[in-house]
């Protein structure tokens, strides 16, 4: 299945606008010689939309979610204790307090094992599922039409590859919380896991699978798509140059605003839903329903501060060590998308029928 979806990849009208700026018109898969020595000329390590090209964007994945996820465990202790015990933790600087006073500096990194293989895992899926569905998406569609709805084939790709993305982080978000938030439950991953299994069963670790693509999904959707629109804007209304006169450090830059600007939004559509999984985590009795009922509607946005500062910056560290990967290791790297040339003519011709 997966050799069918490279090959409606190669094939993809989309390539177009979303294709590197030095790349050459699709080559047939079965040029393998053809495709070996575009890629030298090219100066690119590999084709688009190869297999090859599909692992390397899981690798910045991996590298990009494992690392940022895990850079900030500590405020994701205290946020995940704001949502589940907000009368013990009042406000971040006062669970911070709280936490370093009863465990000490070492206490704030509990959750980092499996924060930091179950974000690494989901960001495989995530970056590498999302390139593969934005180019077979747009691979049922013709080129004008690709561009024209662009913003539909993002939001669709990137709910596709989330929803992937979660079966893989489920269950060590669930470890994750149990550690963070249940004082005197478990310490280390190695300690957690097996308590869960003898305890709950296997089940409690997808026990708060349906909330978490409740908050993933709809978080996934708007980082791509905000940030492939934010990079479009960027670029169109205030970058001073075009991309492809940028230096790479320039690009990278304008990266990591669009990735913030994306982050923020990011944040406030999947906040409820984080509130959620974590209360499920910490209570196995409770319910979705119970929660919000118990929550109220001010009670599922505690944490959003914080929760904010964390996610936008998040992601855009993740998108710029995403995008650096690219660089570093030669990969197609596709320019934000531009107006296929037989739409401008087109567009150009009926504004002139138009003004006679």
């Amino acid at each position: 299945m997966f050799s069918s979806l490279l090959e409606a990849a190669r094939n993809s009208p989309f390539r177009g606008p979303l294709a590197s700026a030095n790349c050459e018109p699709a080559i047939p898969s079965t040029n393998t010689q053809g495709m070996a020595a575009s890629a030298e000329v090219q100066g690119d390590s590999c084709e688009f939309a190869s297999s090859k090209y599909f692992a390397l964007c899981g690798l910045g994945g991996v590298l990009s979610c494992g690392i940022t996820h895990t850079a900030v465990v500590p405020l994701d202790l205290v946020k995940c204790r704001l949502q589940v015990d907000p009368d013990k933790y009042k406000n971040v600087v006062n669970g911070f307090k709280v936490s370093v006073r009863e465990e000490g500096m070492r206490g704030l990194a509990k959750g980092w094992a499996p924060t930091f293989i179950g974000y690494s895992m989901q960001g495989l899926c995530k970056f590498g599922f999302y390139e593969v569905f934005k180019v077979l998406y747009s691979g049922m569609l013709d080129e004008e039409t690709a561009y024209t709805y662009r913003t539909f084939v993002y939001l669709g790709a990137s709910a596709s590859a989330e929803f992937i993305a979660d079966i893989a982080l489920s269950p060590l978000e669930a470890a994750k919380v149990r550690i963070q938030t249940m004082p005197g439950f478990a310490s280390t991953l190695r300690e957690a896991w097996p308590k869960m299994v003898q305890n709950e069963g296997y089940g409690t670790f997808y026990k708060g699978l349906v909330p978490l693509w409740g908050r993933q999904i709809p978080y996934t959707m708007m980082k791509f798509a905000c940030f492939e629109k934010t990079l479009e804007l960027l670029y169109h209304y205030v970058v001073p140059k075009p991309r492809d006169q940028c230096t790479k450090g320039e690009q990278l830059v304008v990266t990591f605003a669009a990735g913030y600007i994306a982050g923020v939004f990011c944040a406030i559509v999947s906040h409820p839903a984080d509130t959620v999984v974590s209360k499920l985590n910490q209570d196995k009795t409770a319910t979705v329903g119970s929660i919000v009922g118990k929550l109220g509607w001010a009670g599922v946005w505690k944490g959003l501060g914080p929760r904010i500062v964390m996610i936008g910056t998040l992601t855009a560290l993740q998108w710029f060590i995403y995008d650096a990967v690219k660089v570093y290791l030669r990969m197609p790297r596709p320019p934000p998308a531009e107006m296929p040339e037989s739409m401008r003519k087109r567009l150009e011709a009926e504004e002139a029928a138009k003004s006679k």
